[in-house]
């Protein structure tokens, strides 16, 4: 039997059965990722497997370099074999991280190769993928086609001309649909350098300026309305802490203005700021429709000497701590809902010893009067925790303190275009989880209640859910 076959990881017979008669076959409503639009929007056409597999993918990179890969074979200027032959050495020392999975999972779906990718038939395996990649023309829509996804939803900066967006909607030979995301993260930064880089690229987009607090808000919800008008569904906030802080209209003023003149800004300036931005933007976000995300808690960028050659996103990020999640949390979510602002929204936590507290926080604000289900979601596993363990701990705490029936389930937060077996990894996992719920007598042998419990996470609940 071949490591990737038609029970991988599952290991009860109700587990099989929900698996394969109601989950496999659900498309992907991959409603959050990094997938490049430019791509898509051209059909690019990867020159080998190196490119499609190695370039942009920093959980990659970070485990060669744990195998002891020079950075010329990872980042590097080395040719695509060689970066190859580096990546085979690394896959089959990662025996025990989701990425030995994730690797025979994508060789086996999109290029039909079953054996074990080993430092001894990388060259095989290499030339093999290539070949198909060449003769079954997987550009990219092609492999998004085949990997039967519905939806995509991409991560945009709100200075993006959204030109590409434009050019797949125009097109009607790609049925997919690709909707940008709204991502302020920059507008969040102030007091540093990449703050006051935003600041002038919105001006040369709109044609004006943001020299008070007030006009930044202004514009920023031109932009809104710039990405509604394209079909966005969600905005992502991507924040190293949660942060709450009251404050007045004048010392947000008087904040702005002091990191405008770059002056030294403190976490208690920063704290109201960014309660103040976040509570502005969630109204935008109510009034629109749209899905409220925040993940939370990435420390970024550890590696000076690495950031300084080689730049982000490229595997030097952890997982962050903080103290007073709750009470930021509570609070952040809590000023919204008084307001009657409050959009649905979806937390994720990197750091998983806050999933207790961000399950139970998001519990408090469900009550709606338009029958939305779930409205606060508790996210999926991310990122360090789009792994076995980190997706049962989730599905395990939000069935403690919620509704596991109206979990919105699995994304890719992903840049490559070959990672939708990860879907497939989640709903057998979910499938497992349930079944051995079933087996353990603590979920009941309810064919109808477990159908509609597997299809929901799966797939029906995130249709649901993203709906205007």
């Amino acid at each position: 039997m071949t490591f990737i076959h038609d029970d991988f990881m599952l290991q009860n017979d109700v587990a099989k059965h929900l698996y394969h008669d109601y989950a496999k076959d659900l498309p992907i409503f991959d409603y959050h990722c990094h997938l490049d639009p430019e791509q898509i929007a051209e059909d690019h056409q990867f020159e080998n497997l190196t490119e499609l597999w190695l370039a942009g993918d920093h959980y990659k990179w970070r485990a060669m370099r744990a195998n002891g890969v020079s950075e010329d074979k990872v980042t590097g200027n080395a040719s695509p074999e060689e970066k190859f032959e580096a990546w085979a050495g690394t896959a089959e020392a990662a025996i025990g991280n989701p990425l030995f999975h994730w690797t025979q999972l994508e060789l086996k779906k999109y290029f039909g190769i079953e054996d074990l990718l080993t430092s001894e038939n990388w060259k095989d395996v290499y030339d093999r993928a290539n070949t198909k990649l060449r003769d079954e023309g997987l550009t990219a829509r092609k492999l998004v086609e085949n990997s039967n996804v519905a939806f995509i939803g991409t991560t945009d900066n709100p200075t993006d001309s959204l030109e590409y967006h434009d050019q797949i909607k125009a097109d009607d030979s790609f049925d997919v649909t690709v909707a940008p995301s709204f991502r302020p993260d920059e507008a969040f930064a102030i007091g540093e350098e990449k703050f006051t880089n935003f600041l002038n690229k919105l001006k040369e987009v709109t044609g004006k300026s943001a020299d008070s607090y007030a006009e930044l808000v202004s514009l920023l919800e031109e932009r809104v309305e710039y990405f509604d008008e394209r079909g966005t569904l969600a905005s992502d906030h991507g924040l190293t802490e949660l942060l709450y802080a009251e404050a007045t209209d004048e010392e947000i003023d008087t904040i702005y203005v002091k990191a405008l003149a770059e002056e030294d800004v403190t976490k208690e300036d920063k704290a109201k700021y960014l309660t103040r931005l976040l509570t502005d933007l969630s109204a935008m976000y109510a009034k629109r429709g749209w899905i409220m995300q925040i993940h939370f808690g990435a420390i970024r960028n550890n590696n000076a000497r690495s950031f300084e050659a080689i730049g982000p996103d490229a595997g030097f990020d952890s997982i962050n701590d903080q103290t007073d999640v709750a009470y930021a949390l509570n609070n952040l979510l809590n000023s919204m809902h008084k307001n009657g602002t409050l959009p649905k929204t979806i937390v994720y936590n990197l750091n998983p010893m806050y999933n207790h507290i961000v399950a139970s926080t998001v519990a408090n604000f469900q009550g709606n009067d338009e029958g939305i289900k779930g409205k606060v979601q508790f996210g999926a596993g991310w990122w360090f925790n789009d792994t076995e363990q980190g997706m049962l701990r989730q599905m395990e705490t939000l069935a403690d303190h919620g509704l596991l029936m109206h979990f919105v389930g699995m994304l890719t937060d992903s840049r490559s275009f070959v990672s939708y077996p990860r879907h497939d990894y989640f709903r057998r996992i979910l499938c497992n989880f349930v079944g051995e719920q079933v087996e353990l007598g603590k979920f009941p042998d309810d064919e109808k209640l477990l159908k509609k419990l597997i299809e929901n996470v799966s797939y029906n609940n995130a249709i649901e859910y993203f709906k205007k």
